[in-house]
């Protein structure tokens, strides 16, 4: 039997890292969806990067980031007692920065779906801005959020390079299962490794099945 471990803390870094991007991208997301500033093309670079980057490289920068002898890696360790790298806060970190676009882009999308009418209707109504965002713009974006949520979920779940720089493969720690299968096959322990490849295959394609059955089932309607 393999060992659950790296399962279970793989889920717990998707589930947090999820959490985590819900509170930052949709501000992100909305204003990128709203706004006329001249800073949008670049703002929409800097979350698409790691689209492009090598896993390597945003870890190797990352791992340098969140060192002890950096400023923000030395905050955390005053702060905690504990470094960011090698840790299972690290893990978090790197996992925002890897995952942001799959967070961000669908949001994006779903907001400017929503167009201007139905905000301008509410503030019509006397509606605060708050108020209109979360009672109008939110409910019309849900297979937004949902697809936003799912895609993050499943990119954290299989992250490799990222994880593997700034966390490495410490049991119990920071032994992801994308890790944990990576090891397997170098030690020559194949049936095991194809047992954790294959679990994460039918996840996959159940995940891509739940989006594309949910958004053929409830279209969006905008009023």
């Amino acid at each position: 039997m393999p060992d659950l471990g790296p399962l279970w803390l793989t889920l717990h870094l998707a589930l947090v890292t999820t959490a985590i991007l819900l509170v930052l991208g949709t501000p992100i997301s909305w204003w990128l969806a709203t706004t006329t500033s001249r800073l949008k093309p670049a703002v929409e670079a800097v979350t698409a990067l790691p689209l492009v980057l090598p896993p390597t490289v945003l870890g190797f920068y990352l791992l340098v980031i969140l060192s002890p002898t950096s400023f923000l890696g030395g905050l955390w360790v005053d702060v905690t007692g504990d470094a960011l790298t090698f840790s299972f806060s690290g893990l978090v970190v790197a996992s925002i920065f890897y995952s942001l676009p799959f967070m961000v882009q669908p949001l994006q999308s779903a907001f400017e779906t929503v167009g201007r009418g139905p905000m301008e209707a509410a503030a019509s109504l006397r509606a605060s801005p708050l108020d209109a965002f979360l009672n109008v713009a939110v409910p019309l974006s849900a297979r937004g959020f949902l697809t936003a949520a799912v895609l993050t979920f499943a990119h954290t779940i299989g992250e490799f390079g990222v994880v593997l720089m700034v966390g490495g493969n410490i049991p119990g720690r920071t032994r992801v299962i994308s890790i944990a299968i990576y090891e397997h096959v170098e030690t020559l322990r194949y049936a095991e490794a194809h047992v954790l490849s294959a679990g994460l295959v039918a996840f996959s394609f159940c995940v891509l099945l739940l989006i594309y059955t949910f958004n053929r089932r409830f279209p969006v309607h905008v009023g």
